[in-house]
């Protein structure tokens, strides 16, 4: 039983787990590896966002409210649809001409 034999379980060959077994320096070189290139390409990244001009950088937009688009109504809806507007609009004139005497 070996320090690496967990690698055998991801998919890595038995001659492989060996010599990982036999020189666990190539993982701690292969770790560092990996480290380094991932702090070059976060480096990277920071020289191009600092040498942008203002122009070059997106400017924070205000996000406008989204309309639902309309449904298309059937022929009946639609004239339910009317018939309540209608009757809607006679209860509001009514209660304004009740209110106002």
């Amino acid at each position: 039983m070996g320090k690496f034999d967990w690698f055998g379980k991801i998919g890595a060959t038995p001659e492989a787990v060996a010599v990982l077994n036999d020189q666990p320096i190539l993982f701690t070189i292969l770790i560092i590896v990996l480290v380094a290139v991932i702090l070059q390409c976060v480096l990277l990244w920071y020289i191009h966002y600092a040498t942008m001009k203002p122009e070059q950088k997106k400017k924070k937009e205000k996000k406008e409210k989204k309309k639902k688009p309309e449904r298309k109504l059937s022929a009946s809806t639609e004239c339910d649809r009317e018939i309540w507007i209608e009757a809607e609009m006679a209860l509001f004139t009514d209660k304004r001409l009740g209110s106002a005497r």
